[in-house]
């Protein structure tokens, strides 16, 4: 978006993808096309496993999630609506899957896609519409999530919360091409909070995996503070397992670029050196 002073989530990921804003449908395509390609982690290109799966958390048996998920799914009244870009179906360290296996069945909804018409997808379109709906998508129109829950602006109704799933650079490209996107309101979450997704790269310290995100706004709109701590408990075994099986814990590009730690040369395209300042100098929001 997962994912924003973590406040919107997007599965993580550096931004890497290619943008363009001219409104010609060619070339939204192949820029999409070629964001995907230059994307793609090498997680992704790793051949199906024919090792005994787990049907449930479609993770290897021997590294099996399952225990660490609620006995019952948890009871709670707000709808998650996940609008996923198609490439994060592909990829092994996602944690939609996750999200899904600890909420009842039609709460945690997914739609993926990266052009939502009101023709092609009619039921995201009512939810866009429907008054009781919050996008959770940072920027200068986004609202602290907290502060209006504090101030009871947004009562005690049942809510629909979206997500956008997917790097941030395809995140920021959904948002901004599809207009259904921006008629709920747009919240964010506390800029103080921090992703404990280490083995995934974020381009802030401040910037959350879709898990995380939805887990901290569900805590937030049920007004629950475990709802967190039992969203988090499969995402922290994740890490753990993969930890312990060789993976290397990912610094932010923010934590890198600080420390002088980063080793990838510098971009020379001018908006891309202005992300790379920002991720330096604005400790508020994710850069976009």
């Amino acid at each position: 978006m997962d994912h924003v002073p973590s406040s919107y989530s997007s599965s993580a990921a550096e931004e890497n993808g290619t943008e363009t804003y001219d409104g010609s449908p060619v070339k939204d395509e192949l820029a999409d096309a070629f964001g995907d390609l230059t994307t793609l982690q090498a997680e992704a290109l790793i051949p199906e496993s024919r090792r005994p799966t787990c049907l449930r958390c479609c993770r290897p048996e021997k590294v099996c999630l399952c225990p660490f998920f609620p006995p019952q799914p948890l009871e709670v009244s707000t709808s998650l609506y996940v609008v996923q870009h198609p490439a994060e179906g592909g990829r092994v360290l996602r944690t939609v899957p996750l999200l899904a296996a600890c909420l009842p069945q039609g709460k945690c909804n997914i739609i993926v896609g990266r052009r939502f018409s009101e023709e092609r997808y009619p039921e995201l379109a009512a939810i866009c519409r429907d008054s009781r709906t919050l996008i959770l998508y940072p920027g200068p129109k986004s609202e602290n999530l907290e502060e209006l829950v504090q101030r009871e602006e947004i009562g005690t109704e049942k809510h629909n919360v979206i997500i956008i799933d997917g790097t941030w650079s395809q995140a920021k490209n959904m948002f901004l091409k599809n207009s259904l996107l921006h008629l709920p309101k747009q919240v964010q979450l506390n800029g103080t909070l921090s992703s404990q997704y280490v083995i995934r790269t974020q381009p802030s310290n401040i910037c959350l995996s879709t898990l995380e995100s939805a887990a901290y706004a569900l805590s937030i709109l049920e007004k629950n503070d475990s709802i967190q701590e039992v969203l988090l408990r499969p995402l922290k075994a994740l890490c753990s397992f993969q930890l312990d099986h060789g993976a290397q814990i990912h610094h932010s590009k923010e934590h890198l670029l600080k420390n002088g730690m980063y080793d990838k040369p510098m971009p020379t395209n001018k908006s891309k050196i202005k992300r790379m300042e920002k991720l330096v100098t604005d400790h508020k929001i994710c850069p976009r």
